[in-house]
């Protein structure tokens, strides 16, 4: 997995990328989350949608809740980077919605606007 640093507002933010799935679970979403607060001090965190299962976009597995409640848990901002729109499913939307309402975890479409946000986040 690459993994980058960066400062902004005070915050150390992490930024992931990885080209296969590696949030697909519960463990790995804690295994994620005590890596890069380890390795780079950071309890901001970036990844790209497609490191993550397409299980967690269907929200009737119950994937998503189980996996960010890790995050807010540990209290980590969490923003996911990609492209959302070809979802159609109403309760996705209306979860991201609600989510990007928060202050922990964001549905972003570009690095900058995670790094942005989550510099921001409270």
């Amino acid at each position: 997995m690459n993994i980058n640093t960066i400062e902004a507002n005070g915050h150390i933010i992490a930024v992931a990328h990885e080209n296969t799935i590696i949030l697909k679970d519960e463990q790995s979403a804690l295994d994620l989350i005590m890596t890069i607060g380890f390795e780079k001090g950071s309890n901001r965190i970036t990844l790209n949608k497609e490191a993550i299962s397409e299980d967690f976009f269907n929200l009737s597995t119950k994937l998503a809740g189980t996996i960010l409640q890790k995050f807010v848990n540990y209290n980590i901002k969490f923003a996911i980077i990609g492209d959302f729109s070809g979802y159609t499913s109403k309760p996705l939307k209306d979860f991201i919605y609600e989510c990007n309402k928060g202050n922990h975890v964001f549905f972003v479409s570009s690095e900058q606007e995670a790094i942005n946000t989550l510099s921001k986040a409270k």
